[in-house]
């Protein structure tokens, strides 16, 4: 392409013909060309060359072009137009650099604007900017369509400068030309000026009004866009596939179900539900809105007549991951596979997401599996969900290597391994890759520096947390939101300095948020503050009064300090305020098949026998040093109750399961719902040395890796 660039360049360079013929242009010069054509070039062959570009069979059209023994201007826009509508772009620059090389025909208005549109998929301004010189120097007659070519040119390629000035000298502009320049003020991410644009134009046509509308959805302008669908309405201007697509998904967005009803009514009165891309649009309206079964009911009227049935699949197993019914989603994927459908990037990444939000390995490795037998190069999305999965599945190392072997890392796939690194408690590796990241200049977002500051919190980094919580407000220019400021509470909390994580949440102005007070809260338990739990717990009762887990930490932290009529009043407080706390579950994969268990459960099948290998297992525990957490129990009773309360928790039970059905030193992976208690932490320290066993647990803040009677987090969570 860089020889092509070469050769475009001298032959522009080059002084134009004496013939005012070369200088002819736009129909005129079409006209005149093709009669000199047909009088040299066979009817047949001109005639099979203009069918097969017209069926878009530009490789064949390209034979007979080789063969034409003498090629006037029509032939030659022929093949370059052909190039540029069919996306060889390439290949229409090399055509077009042989035109200029024989030197036979002048390029015409037609071949310019092929040209233009060969520069724009190519990305190739440079070319662009010397034909766009050759023609003002040459004089060439700048007609609107040829003036559209340029603008789009110059917006596509970024240069969007060169688009506003060309935009500028247009003397004549159509509806295309206003709609060029919306979107490239747009892309430039000045949307205010994309809207005085817009509002200044006398053209507003439906695309138009597009135009405007999804650029202000895409730049988180939502409400603004509504506001511009409800006026395009009331004008009268007429939808068509994309507007309802855009309109469905500004509905999503919002959670408006009753205006994307009222949108797909519409739809049906238009006969526009056929349409792949508005039915797809429609499926995942719904989908955002929480409304599976009206999805569900697309979805099963789709006809592989009426489209690309893959979006379907897609937009299904997506809406069911969306709404945490990971199981239902990859019911469908296995029932999508069965029937012969391919799967596709999107619908690869969205089945990764199930397979991590469960915890489901295996079936995530058979995913991975099915990106590399469908021959997907691991770019950034599917890079990105596959180290996720691993990562939220406890397998790092193998996060790491997916992340390693992405072909293309962009922040997304930076992002989730630094994610996975602070889930899993590996604080330092987590800074250590960050500062790989900026070595290589990549521009964190403030999703990046959520990552990096919860990988300090989680391991008592306090200076480093310090040091970047500045640095993204000062190098960065990231204003911090509410999960920064919420990082640095519990990074000082972790550690002790309670002082310091309530002197920051007033400093900073954010006593109104109520996940700072429950961190706090969290950390006044963790160091049995009683005085700032008070503080912290009162504060939570204003902001969130039917909050449980508030509550329960308040409760627990009398019960801990034999404070049983200060616990009694908190947990009558709850049932007056008719607040529910959310019973703790753990679960572990097997086979696939999830098994489930709640404290005290005798649901299970196999329960005698797991209750009897967990006494037992109790017992050698104490052999090795295990004492039991009694101080924990919330509820005023003997010693040896207490005791019996604790024995069997939910991961206990999920634990001993998976030690009688999996074979000798099989890693366990258990998930929880909930924060993993102390008792139950210390136990399984314990257990991973009675066993001979690598116990995964995530819970739901972290992982905690144990082994040999230690944990990864180092007993600090």
């Amino acid at each position: 392409m860089c020889a092509v660039r070469k050769t475009v360049a001298r032959l522009l360079s080059l002084s134009p013909p004496s013939s005012a013929a070369l200088l002819l242009t736009g129909r005129e010069a079409c006209g005149r060309a093709l009669e000199a054509c047909l009088a040299r070039v066979p009817r047949k062959r001109a005639s099979v060359l203009s069918s097969w570009v017209r069926c878009r069979q530009v490789h064949d059209a390209r034979r007979v072009f080789e063969e034409t023994p003498t090629r006037a201007a029509p032939v030659w826009t022929s093949i370059i137009a052909g190039c540029a509508r069919d996306g060889l772009h390439a290949d229409g620059m090399i055509a077009f650099a042989e035109m200029l090389s024989e030197g036979g025909a002048a390029p015409n208005a037609f071949v310019l604007a092929a040209v233009f549109r060969c520069c724009a998929g190519l990305g190739d301004m440079e070319s662009g900017k010397r034909v766009h010189g050759w023609m003002l120097r040459n004089g060439v007659h700048l007609d609107v369509v040829l003036c559209n070519a340029v603008l789009d040119m110059y917006a596509k390629c970024g240069h969007y400068e060169r688009a506003r000035r060309a935009f500028g000298a247009m003397s004549e502009r159509d509806a295309v030309s206003w709609n060029i320049a919306i979107r490239a003020c747009i892309q430039a991410g000045d949307i205010l000026g994309s809207v005085q644009l817009f509002d200044e134009s006398p053209l507003r046509d439906t695309s138009s009004w597009n135009t405007i509308i999804s650029g202000l959805l895409q730049s988180g302008h939502a409400a603004e866009a509504l506001d511009r669908l409800h006026q395009m309405a009331l004008t009268g201007v007429v939808f068509n596939h994309y507007t309802y697509s855009t309109a469905f998904a500004l509905a999503g967005m919002l959670l408006l179900p009753d205006l994307g009803r009222q949108l797909h009514g519409r739809v049906l009165i238009t006969e526009l539900e056929s349409d792949a891309f508005v039915r797809s649009s429609l499926m995942d309206m719904y989908c955002k809105c929480g409304t599976l079964e009206a999805a569900m009911s697309i979805f099963d009227r789709w006809s592989p007549l009426t489209g690309d049935t893959n979006i379907a699949w897609s937009a299904m197993v997506a809406g069911y991951v969306q709404n945490g019914r990971e199981e239902e989603a990859l019911k469908l994927f296995r029932r999508m596979l069965r029937v012969g459908v391919v799967a596709d990037r999107f619908t690869l990444t969205s089945v990764a997401a199930a397979c991590a939000n469960a915890g489901m390995v295996e079936q995530g490795r058979q995913v991975h599996g099915c990106v590399e037998r469908l021959g997907y190069k691991l770019d950034a999305p599917l890079a990105s969900a596959i180290v996720d999965m691993y990562a939220k599945c406890g397998n790092l190392e193998d996060a790491r290597s997916i992340f390693d072997r992405a072909c293309i890392k962009n922040i997304a796939v930076w992002t989730s391994m630094l994610c996975s690194y602070a889930s899993h408690g590996q604080g330092r590796m987590a800074i250590e890759l960050f500062r790989r990241m900026m070595a290589e200049r990549i521009t964190p977002n403030e999703i990046t520096l959520v990552c990096v500051l919860s990988a300090c919190s989680h391991v008592g980094l306090v200076s480093e947390g310090d040091h970047y919580f500045r640095l993204m407000q000062v190098k960065y220019g990231i204003v911090p939101g509410i999960e920064h400021y919420n990082c640095i509470v519990d990074l000082y909390g972790r550690s002790g300095l309670l002082d310091k994580a309530k002197n920051f949440i007033e400093e900073n102005n954010i006593k109104h948020e109520a996940i700072v007070w429950k961190t706090l809260l969290s950390a006044c338990q963790l160091h049995q503050h009683n005085d700032y739990a008070k503080t912290a717990s009162e504060n939570l009762v204003q902001l969130e009064q039917c909050d449980a887990g508030s509550y329960v930490m308040l409760s627990n932290m009398y019960a801990a300090n034999n404070k049983w009529h200060d616990a009694f009043e908190v947990r009558v407080s709850m049932k007056e305020r008719r607040v529910r706390k959310q019973p703790g579950q753990s679960w572990i994969h097997l086979k696939n098949i999830v098994h489930t268990f709640v404290a005290g459960d005798v649901s299970h099948p196999q329960s005698a026998e797991i209750y009897s290998y967990l006494e037992k297992l109790m017992e050698r525990l104490k052999e090795l040093g295990y004492t039991s957490r009694t101080d924990l129990v919330v509820h005023d009773v003997e010693e040896e109750q207490r005791e019996t309360t604790l024995k069997f928790h939910s991961e206990k039970l999920a634990i001993a399961f998976g030690i009688i059905s999996t074979p000798g030193g099989t890693p366990l992976r258990i998930f929880k719902n909930l924060r993993v208690c102390e008792d139950c932490h210390e136990a399984i320290k314990y257990i991973s040395q009675a066993t001979g066993r690598e116990i995964v647990v995530r819970d739901l803040y972290r992982f905690h890796h144990f082994k040999d009677a230690k944990c990864s987090c180092g007993d600090f969570w």
